[in-house]
């Protein structure tokens, strides 16, 4: 085997063997015999000849080395097995000290292959180890990996744990628990601090003074338990009890515990002289790097270290070739490689600079390849990498993050050997979500701990609010002492930031290594390895049958998208150097081949056209006909994914080896030797073609495991349209991409924040809106005690007491804020999202010009571009708004057209899908800037966006697509110019950001879309209309049938409960009512001709439905003591939004567009057929201006209050706001929301109704029954059908007929209707 080392010689185990005794002189040669008795002397120096003159000592040759060496390897081992021997007292069971897997556990639990990790799977788990003590003191540790509910500590033999009760919970067992802080002995009392994923904690048992304590990274706690249970018979075993998906690690002693206690011994024994042979070895290792041999001057002398380099001295390579003979055996140890190589690579790092200016661990790593043997050298480096990981992802956090930094420093430059970092790329560095630990940045959870304070001594919270709660960003009154404070604060966390970036920037130096493409000398580049190894990690973690424990944290997953990202950025700008013309990071995208050609395998995942299976057979023709790609027959066969699976499953025998790799077992995986079943089948795979393709040419494609694929199959062999990029659209134009394999790691990048990273984003938002919550509390307690009464010393001190508890509350989180700022919601960080979501918009372009292959784009690309706007719009506000993103309103522009285009696109057949690009849409109208987007799109798709929004309602979700009309509207109607609504302004919003209260941004442009689309498209307009009529019909019947049961459940005398839920549809459906009777609002006001324009075929009919449809919700609402009435005053929680006003004024509005703003024939029309309706009551009318009160219903609500209640927590009444609570709703007590304007046009509608009624009702001839349509009793007879000749008023037979059409008496096929006139008498 030979290896090329740093120096540039070649090596290898062949020439640089040791030596046999006739060889050995001859390997010397180059040095006399006492200048290398000298050297040999000066490297392994013995104590008994300290003392001795160099020139009386004994000579030292090779010959004898290897005697010496043993010699002194072995001295000090007999007193130490002795002590070893006294250690054992007071300790029974076997060693290595495990978790007893085999019989010491309850519940389900998975342990990891060293028998150290555990995850809980069942509701309360728990586990003890194998061995147990009865005397002296012990201790050991616990690495918490998750925060959540456990109990670790203590527990003897005789205890019986399950499923409800774990450690703590019986008599012989004592736990502590950090997430509550409380210990756990049957009763349960506080203690100790709270503690986070990334601590460690230390069990400590005394059995002499019978006392228990325990230890948080290092701080004592405190005795948490004394006089516990000894004697004969008692033994307490290690244990802990978790509940589902918490996981630990512990360390018995199998590695040295990171804070030993003085006194107290760990369970396991430490391999102790093997670790006083390993600490001597390495003194030998550093002798010989820190001499120097002077052959002219005949001399040893000391040497700088650092400058060491393997020259390939024959002298100096034998020396060290006798050292490793024993040194290598000994380093594939975990205990020894923590202990002893570790802290050894750690301190040659220590003198600071850059990694790249301590080479010598790079020429330590050429002599471990060259003078170990190779599963010696691969068993070291893994222990190795994992002993940098558990000291990163477990070291405390200080001020300077000199901990983390100094472990990532010695990860850079163990990846900086090109060796090195290819056998643990292959082996080792990207198994599920081990090595994304060096990439993540925890948060503190105690801050004073961390440092914080010394970093931000001064702290800052928002002081100035406005009406709904929002900090104001710069307050025009804000003190001069105030600004001093904040702008200390932002001084504190500029400096936190700064600390931050400098670990930051190691863990891209970590990735950039990784994503070498460059190291091509010795087999497969970086990259590539990385690639497949990246993309094994997605699947892992979006596949449906990665196992859930296994998943990757949000919070890890968050900073490892950062990280990657200025990577793979970094490196793409670096590749645009090469080809001029190329496409920058800038803007970049993912070109729509990689869906369909295969080479990239997306699992199982939802593609807008439905399954690949399905589009595989469906699209089969486009592929060949617009790109060039015929699928392989054996693809199509499969039906389903299902199939595929089936597939899987029964060859799962036969399939090669390389396919599945096994799990190696030092990854301590809860899932050990698990292969995913998903191995790109699924997909469509290639056979790359050994020539440049033509045009005409067809490729044929099929399956491809990305375990199989090679630097050619990613980056092609030609630099063209092959690779990742075969499959080029024809006559599709696109600009070079240097490197093809950049594509996939944005693609992957896109897949990261999907999985996890947004919802991560937005948990962590909760600090900032806990700092807002408690800075009101402050300021309002502060006012508070500005009022309080000089008499009243109490109230005073409970003030003061609240005010002390929110200052320090505030403190904390705003320290905790700063931090959490800079590592998440930093202006770089939201930069990098921004660029993702412009990712996403290119690559969604580029696939909408494919026609029909758009279909095979992953939906996560739309969830992502949505996700990262609504992450830009409402998480980063600490890094700024939008609008100081480059670009930002051609953004904004580029998003309203995909929003647009897309949400009814035929193409798009997922619901869920679907669903998510409507709401998407309808949060982006709600907003003057996005909806300003909107109309900055071509008119072309402004209309046919207006069209689809106008498209029937029936056989789709329409809810949000009314929605989206209301909010196009609101500002212009009757009385809807409000925020919130009036009874709800005293109250607290749940969220202020929420779209529904934003304020009023009507579009006036869209509006004329709308108006012109109605008005020159008669059928649509009839089409869309009957649709509103119909499902407002539906909602308000359901409400008033809800409310129905609400009323009667709070009459019985018992008590009764409501579910929350059906309260919360019932405020749905009045919602909906609300909504859909200011879309008709709109209309009317808009394109008034199609309900009054007669000559229109559906104009009448439409006005007759509507009318009757007003004069139900206007007698439902406005009747004296009725049931809306009763409900409404009972103020229930969760239907707080149903009140008189927006129902009432929705209505009015209505109103007055047929009755007052309309030209005199039209008005009268209007009203004529007002008037006939059957249900029209003036009184309704009238209700509107009422300004008398009537207190009889209102004094009914307090005892119906009394004896009904709601199924949901204790909430405390809104407070009584706005008129309609005291008295009858008058359009007049409200006057900041209706203007004057309005209410004198409601007043002309009261009093021309009135003289038309009036008109109406001299003017009305009785009429004979037999003359009454015989369906609705209310109309004279005006319609006969062909051919059966029944009769009924045109109204009910044109209803009718939208359905049906079948005569409504006999059942025949109606084929006419005519007009009928009765005839006259036959005696006149």
């Amino acid at each position: 085997m030979s290896y090329k080392g740093s120096g540039g010689m070649a090596l290898s185990h062949r020439d640089y063997r040791l030596a046999s005794d006739t060889d050995k002189a001859k390997s010397a040669g180059i040095v006399n015999e006492r200048l290398l008795s000298d050297y040999l002397h000066h490297v392994f120096p013995s104590a008994d000849e300290a003392a001795v003159l160099p020139f009386l000592r004994k000579p030292l040759t090779f010959q004898d080395l290897d005697t010496h060496l043993q010699t002194l390897l072995c001295e000090g081992e007999t007193a130490d097995n002795s002590a070893s021997d006294r250690e054992l007292e007071g300790r029974l069971g076997p060693q290595p000290v495990v978790l007893d897997h085999t019989g010491g556990f309850e519940g389900l639990l998975f342990v990891d292959d060293d028998l150290l990790g555990v995850i809980g799977h069942s509701n309360f788990s728990s586990i003890r180890a194998t061995t147990c003590v009865y005397k002296g003191k012990w201790a050991y540790e616990v690495l918490i990996s998750s925060q959540g509910l456990m109990q670790i500590g203590w527990c003897t033999l005789n205890c019986r744990f399950n499923q409800e009760e774990g450690v703590g919970d019986t008599p012989d067992s004592y736990a502590y628990d950090g997430n509550r802080v409380r210990k756990w002995n049957v009763v349960t009392t506080n203690y100790g601090k709270s503690w986070a994923a990334g601590d460690i904690v230390s069990c400590l048992i005394d059995l002499d003074d019978a006392s228990i304590a325990f230890c948080l990274n290092g701080q004592s706690l405190g005795t948490a338990f004394a006089d516990i249970k000894t004697g004969p018979g008692v033994a307490y075993f290690p244990a802990i009890s978790l509940s589902f998906k918490e996981s630990v690690a512990f360390n018995f002693g199998s590695r040295p515990l990171r804070y030993p206690c003085e006194g107290y011994l760990p369970l396991q024994d430490p391999p102790a002289a093997d670790l006083l042979k390993a600490h001597k070895l390495l003194g030998f290792l550093k002798n010989v790097l820190c001499t120097r041999i002077h052959v002219q001057e005949e001399r040893v002398a000391e040497a700088d270290c650092s400058m060491w380099r393997l020259d390939g001295e024959a002298t100096v390579l034998i020396t060290m070739a006798h050292i490793f003979k024993y040194f290598a055996q000994l380093m594939c140890q975990v205990y020894l490689v923590e202990d002893v190589l570790m802290n050894f690579l750690l301190g040659i790092l220590e003198g600071g600079g850059s990694v790249a200016e301590h080479p010598l661990i790079q020429q330590l790593l050429d002599l471990f390849w060259l003078l170990m043997e190779d599963y010696e050298v691969n068993e070291c480096l893994k222990q190795l990498m994992m002993s940098l990981l558990r000291a990163y992802r477990f070291s405390p956090i200080i001020p300077d993050l000199g901990f983390q930094i100094h472990y990532l420093r010695l990860t850079t430059a163990i990846l900086r050997h090109e060796k090195s970092r290819k056998y643990l790329l292959n082996n080792c560095t990207f198994d599920v979500l081990r090595s994304v630990v060096f990439f993540y940045i925890k948060t503190p959870l105690r801050v004073k701990e961390a440092g914080l304070d010394e970093l931000i001594p001064t702290t800052w919270w928002p002081t100035h609010f406005d009406k709904e709660g929002k900090d104001e960003r710069q307050p025009k009154d804000e003190s001069s002492d105030e600004r001093l404070q904040r702008r200390a604060y932002e001084r504190g966390c500029q400096r936190l930031k700064k600390r931050i970036e400098v670990v930051e920037e190691l863990q891209v130096q970590i990735l950039r290594l990784l994503l070498n493409n460059k190291d091509k000398s010795t087999g497969k580049a970086s990259r590539y390895i990385f690639l497949n190894k990246f993309r094994r990690f997605l699947q892992e973690n979006a596949s449906n049958r990665g196992h859930p424990t296994a998943l990757c944290p949000p919070e890890y997953m968050l900073c490892f998208l950062h990280r990657l990202i200025t990577a793979v950025r970094a490196c793409w700008d670096e590749s645009c150097k090469k080809i001029s013309g190329s496409v920058t990071s800038e803007a970049a995208f993912v070109p729509p081949q990689l869906f369909y050609n295969g080479k990239v395998d997306y699992f199982d995942l939802q593609r807008l056209g439905g399954l690949l299976s399905h589009l595989k057979k469906t699209l089969k023709d486009d592929l060949a006909t617009q790109a060039n790609v015929i699928i392989d027959p054996t693809e199509i066969q499969a039906a389903s994914m299902d199939d595929l699976d089936e597939d899987e499953q029964s060859g799962a025998a036969q399939r090669p080896a390389a396919s599945t790799p096994a799990r190696p077992g030092w990854l301590g995986s809860p899932t050990p030797g698990r292969t995913n079943r998903f191995l790109g089948a699924a997909a469509v795979g290639l056979v790359t073609p050994r020539r440049p393709l033509g045009q005409p040419d067809k490729v044929k494609v099929r399956a491809l495991a990305m375990e199989r694929r090679t630097e050619e199959d990613i980056e092609g062999s030609h630099g063209g349209d092959d690779g990742l990029l075969l499959g080029r659209p024809v006559g599709w134009l696109q600009q070079p991409v240097a490197d093809k394999s950049l594509l996939e790691l944005t693609d992957g990048i896109v897949m990261m924040y999907n999985l996890s990273v947004h919802q991560q984003l937005g948990k962590m938002v909760a600090v900032a809106d806990d700092v807002r919550e408690y800075a009101v509390a402050l300021k309002d307690t502060d006012e508070k005690m500005a009022r309080c009464p000089p008499g009243r010393p109490d109230i005073l001190e409970e003030l003061c007491k609240s005010q002390k508890v929110f200052a320090e509350k505030l403190n904390h989180l705003s320290r905790r804020l700063a931090w959490i700022n800079a590592t998440t919601y930093s202006k770089e960080k939201m930069l990098d999202v921004y660029w993702l979501l412009r990712v996403c918009m290119g690559t969604i372009e580029h696939a909408d010009r494919t026609g029909s292959l758009f279909a095979f784009v992953p939906e996560f690309y739309l969830h992502v571009g949505m996700y990262a706007y609504n992450a830009l719009k409402n998480y980063f506000a600490p890094a700024g708004g939008m609008e100081q993103l480059p670009g930002y309103e051609e953004t904004l522009t580029q998003l309203a057209a995909i929003l647009a285009k897309h949400f009814a696109d035929p193409r798009i057949v997922g619901t869920d899908i679907k669903d998510a690009l409507m709401q998407a849409l309808a949060s982006y109208v709600c907003y003057p800037q996005s909806l300003r987007a909107v109309e900055r799109i071509p008119e072309d798709q402004r209309v046919a966006m207006m069209r689809n929004l106008l498209a029937p309602y029936e056989q789709r979700p329409w809810a949000q697509t009314n929605w989206i009309l209301v909010r196009l509207w609101r500002g212009c109607g009757f009385g809807y110019r409000y925020t919130r609504l009036p009874h709800l302004l005293k109250t607290k919003p749940e969220d202020a950001n929420l779209p529904s209260l934003q304020k009023p941004c009507p579009s006036l442009l869209l509006q004329r879309h709308m108006a012109r689309l109605l008005s020159t498209d008669r059928d649509m307009a009839a089409s869309f209309l009957n649709s509103v009529l119909n499902q407002l019909n539906w909602a308000f019947s359901e409400f008033i049938g809800m409310i129905q049961e609400i009323q009667q459940a709070a009459e019985r005398p018992e008590r009764n409960f409501v579910d929350t839920r059906q309260l919360k549809v019932c405020a749905t459906c009045f919602d909906l009512s609300v909504s859909l009777l200011r879309v008709l609002e709109m209309t009317v006001t808009l394109v008034p001709e199609i309900f009054l324009d007669w000559s229109r075929p559906s104009a009448e009919l439409l006005l007759r439905r509507m009318a009757q449809l007003l004069n139900q919700v206007l007698n439902r609402v406005t009747a004296e003591k009725n049931l809306f009435d009763r409900v409404v005053n009972l103020r229930l929680p969760g239907l707080e939004s149903v009140d008189h006003y927006p129902i009432l004024v929705a209505v009015t509005g209505i109103l007055v567009q047929l009755l007052v703003d309309g030209d005199r024939h039209r008005t009268c029309r209007a009203a004529c057929v007002l008037l006939s309706d059957p249900c029209f009551q003036l009184h309704s009318i009238r209700h509107l201006l009422s300004e008398a009160g009537d207190q009889a219903s209102l004094m009914t609500a307090p005892v119906l209050a009394s004896s009904f209640s709601v199924a949901v927590p204790s909430v405390a009444p809104p407070p009584l706001a706005g008129p309609s609570e005291l008295k009858h709703f008058s359009l007049n007590a409200y006057s900041d929301y209706v203007s004057e304007d309005e209410k004198l046009k409601v007043e002309s509608m009261l009093a021309f109704l009135t003289r038309e009624s009036q008109k109406a009702a001299t003017s009305t001839q009785p009429a004979s029954e037999d003359d009454l349509c015989p369906i609705c009793y209310a109309h004279s007879i005006s319609a006969i059908f062909q051919p059966c000749s029944h009769k009924s008023c045109k109204a009910c037979i044109n209803q009718h007929l939208m359905n049906n059409k079948d005569c409504f008496f006999c059942k025949a096929t109606i084929t006419a209707v005519d007009d009928y006139c009765k005839p006259p008498a036959s005696g006149s």
